[in-house]
């Protein structure tokens, strides 16, 4: 196998994040679904959008957030995602490329706007994500550059992919791609709504071998396999996937392999501001640290320490080195 250029590649929807901290009384009469994940139109877009009040706003994108952690810890990192030429675009270009990752996809002339999130935070910390994909739906396989995978240890995937036909076809050719060249493919479910849609089609993903590796928390796991066990789902988890990170909040993390089960504690923090991002940067610390060979419990508790960053503050990436955070810690980097 030749050696990797880059340690880690993602592909994911690129999308621009608008955050408003909120009361529950507005996700009530605007009838959205605490903690989960909306896709809607411009005109929804643009109604919820009205009605947020003072907002903060940065770039976002699940994979991408994952991405930008990666190369915080001090690994080469790319990404592939879909935005179009407008200013919201060019900005989460340059933004992605300041942190530090490789991003080459060419973005889209015309077509619909670069995707926004619009994301709810509650008082409790909790984010409500309504979701216009916008450009980032228009990913298709020709955006998939064979040199440039095969030239990446690891292809981290996004579940949210799974909702736009032609990013679906993108992400499948990734992953055959990455599996000529002798590399590794993980994927997150992303959401427990996501997980609902496409139950079957995950497990085929995992079953067939297309994915090595997936991250899950809680709600995902017990969406996949329909039960609300925990121990009954993590040993379905077992038989279909090679290696299964689920993340369970306060409790950490389990770390489930075919020759045992690691549990891994959470990473103790002063205060809880916004979960946003907290499932991505804590695949960013268990992918770090999967492509330095550091095993499974220090890659669970660098994800573990990632995750504790990030929802500390408003915003889903990180705003201190993670690389200095981990040296600080005795974690290796």
């Amino acid at each position: 196998m030749t050696p990797a250029k880059y340690d880690v590649l993602g592909i994911g929807n690129a999308i621009f994040d608008v955050l408003v901290q909120t009361d529950e009384g507005f996700l009530i009469r605007h009838g959205m679904t605490k903690g989960g994940m909306s896709l809607i139109d411009e005109e929804r877009a643009a109604a919820i959008y009205r009605e947020m009040g003072t907002a903060t706003e940065m770039s976002g994108g699940s994979a991408a957030n994952t991405i930008v952690g990666i190369a915080s810890l001090g690994a080469r990192a790319a990404y592939v995602g879909k935005v179009k030429d407008d200013q919201i675009g060019r900005l989460y270009a340059h933004d992605i490329r300041a942190a530090g990752v490789t991003f080459e996809t060419r973005a889209a002339a015309d077509g619909p706007a670069t995707g926004c999130s619009y994301i709810l935070v509650t008082g409790d910390g909790e984010r409500t994500m309504n979701t216009y994909l916008g450009a980032a739906q228009e990913l298709t396989p020709a955006d998939i550059d064979a040199d440039q995978i095969s030239a990446s240890a690891i292809l981290y995937l996004e579940g949210y992919l799974w909702d736009p036909k032609s990013a679906k076809e993108a992400f499948v050719k990734a992953a055959t791609i990455a599996h000529k060249a002798g590399r590794q493919v993980a994927l997150t479910l992303s959401d427990s709504f996501c997980v609902d849609r496409y139950r079957d089609e995950f497990l085929e993903l995992m079953r067939s071998g297309t994915v090595d590796l997936v991250f899950a928390n809680e709600a995902e796991l017990h969406s996949l396999y329909q039960t609300a066990d925990f121990d009954t789902a993590l040993k379905q988890l077992r038989g279909d996937i090679g290696l299964g990170v689920v993340t369970r909040s306060e409790k950490g993390c389990v770390v489930a392999a075919k020759d045992g089960v690691t549990a891994v504690p959470a990473f103790p923090i002063e205060r809880l501001v916004d979960t946003t991002g907290a499932g991505d940067l804590f695949a960013a610390g268990f992918l770090f640290g999967l492509s330095r060979g550091a095993g499974h419990e220090n890659a669970g508790r660098l994800g573990a320490l990632a995750a504790a960053e990030v929802i500390q503050h408003i915003g889903a990436r990180p705003q201190v080195s993670l690389k200095e955070l981990a040296q600080q810690n005795g974690l290796p980097v």
